[in-house]
Parts: structure tokens; sequence; C-alpha cells
């Protein structure tokens, strides 16, 4: 120690951590980086790995497959957080880093998932328009082989099953256009076959159809009551409020972070490992707002 202190050394955390084969940061692959739908998501995970010391990169999962298929084996990541669940299995099975599917999942990845259930969450929002009167419903489905868009169309099917209502699925994706263009097919339907109720697979696509409804001269929830899915930062904004499917977007992040750095720490003989099962489901609930109301016009106030 007293020649720790005359020659002033200073431990290199760089040099300890390269000998050691470690990182220490946390690998975030997101297929949109621009979706609002990730951000508090990302905020959670970063503050769980800064209380860990560990720092946190954000990367676009649809980089090329040359950089994907590097990314287990370059040294620039301990552990990753994955919610993309569109990329090649051998490429995700080959990268040899602790890692967590988040939201989005593929059952051929050799990994564990978190995640709410979507099939449930989407019988929520079938349900509550059932309880409004609605019999005649449609749902604007996500990207057609995406294992969310899936999920919440077979949920929206079986449960407008259970209930003898009429479902009508319109084939779309998250965004705002694919909402736009469901209102515009929507309204060029005989007033009497036009459903009262529509469940879009996302907030953004529900802001796109109601917001093309309201430019043709329809009023929400008049015309049509509509709910959407993620309950995204401005939902409770927009106008009308957006009734939504809540997903507790921070504490999945803070859960999915939490998860990894304990399979790191595991890796490298730092703690027992994780305890938690390989899958885990967290709660989705539905919040109401003023985007939904009784059936008062169209076929189902007919009927």
């Amino acid at each position: 120690m007293r020649a720790v202190s005359e020659t002033g050394y200073r431990v290199n955390a760089a040099a300890r951590d390269l000998r050691q084969r470690r990182a220490r940061s946390i690998l975030i692959l997101a297929p949109n980086l621009s979706n609002t739908f990730f951000s508090r998501i990302f905020a959670a995970v970063q503050e769980e790995a800064s209380a860990a010391g560990l720092t946190v990169q954000i990367s676009d999962s649809r980089i090329g497959r040359d950089r994907i298929l590097s990314l287990g084996h370059d040294g620039r990541a301990d552990g990753i957080v994955l919610l993309d669940g569109g990329l090649e299995p051998e490429v995700v099975n080959g990268w040899q880093l602790p890692l967590i599917q988040l939201s989005e999942w593929n059952d051929a990845y050799v990994a564990p998932h978190l995640g709410i259930d979507n099939h449930a969450a989407a019988s929520l929002a079938v349900e509550h328009l059932a309880e409004l009167g609605h019999h005649s419903v449609m749902h604007v489905s996500g990207p057609k082989h995406n294992v969310l868009a899936v999920a919440r169309r077979d949920g929206f099917l079986a449960e407008s099953a259970k209930r003898a209502m009429e479902p009508s699925v319109f084939s779309g994706d998250f965004t705002l256009e694919a909402g736009a263009e469901a209102a515009r097919r929507w309204a060029r339907l005989p007033v009497l076959d036009r459903p009262t109720g529509v469940f879009c697979a996302s907030d953004e696509c529900a802001f796109g159809f109601i917001s093309e409804s309201v430019h043709m001269g329809y009023t929400v929830p008049g015309d049509v009551s509509v709910i959407g899915f993620d309950d995204i930062d401005f939902a409770d904004r927009f106008l009308p409020a957006l009734t939504t499917i809540h997903q507790p977007r921070a504490e999945m992040g803070r859960i999915a972070a939490k998860r990894v750095i304990d399979m790191i720490r595991c890796l490298h003989r730092e703690g027992l490992g994780p305890s938690e099962d390989p899958t885990q489901s967290i709660e989705a609930s539905l919040v109401v707002r003023s985007s939904t109301g009784p059936a008062s016009r169209g076929r189902d106030a007919v009927t």
C-alpha cells in the first residue's frame, strides 16, 4: 500500500475489463428506433444499468445481417435486451451472450421472454366494446407476420366469437398511415355495414384512424368508437383522449434490465444468478378515455 501511495497508482478499469473480457455495457436492439413505444423502455433500462455501473448502447436491429452477426462476438456488450422477434434464429442463438426477449418473442430463440399476454389484452378491448353495445366490430391489425400482431388479432377474433359479435379484420401495420387507410376503407362501406367499434393494433394506428375519420366529417366516438394498444405518452393528450391497452413499459424495461444484469453476474460469478422463471408475463390493463362510447349510430344503433 505504501508503494501504491508513493507511485500514485490508480486501477485502470478499462484494462481490467479488457483482461476479464467485459464491456460493462448492455445492448438494446429494437426494430425501429423512431417508434414512440420504446422510449420508456429505453429510459428504464438505462436507469437500472447505471445503478449497476453499466452503460447502455441502443441500436436498430435492422442494420444488416453482417453487422448483426458480429454483435455477440465483438466484445462491445455483456448482455442484450432484444425487442425484435424477426431476426434469424441461428444468428440470435449464435451470440452466446446473456439475452432476454422483451415484448416481441420468437419461440426459436434460446432465451427467456418477458412481456404482456397480447391475446388476453386484445380480449379486454373487445369486452369493452361489447359492454358499450357494439355488435359489429373491426380490427386494424399489425404486420402480417409480426408475433404481436398475430396474438392481438387472434385475441380479437376469439373474444368476438365468444360474444357472438360480428368481427372483421383490416390488414395493416402499426403506423399512422395504416390507420388512415383503414378509416377510408371503413367510410366506403354502406352505413348499415360499418362497424361501430374499431380496435387498432397500436396507438399510432388508432391516431391515424381517428384523424382521418375527423377529416372526412365523422365524429369519434359519435360515429365510431376507437381503441388503441400501448398507451404511449401522449395518448391521453390526443383529441379525443384515446382509450387503449396500457403496457407498463417502464416496468418491462426495469425487469428486463435486472434479469440481464443477473445473468451477466452469474456468468462472471458475481452473484447467484437469475431466480425468475425463464418466461415472465406482466399484466396489461384497459385505460378508458373519451374515444369510446355507446353505439349510437350506424348498424348497431339500427339493430
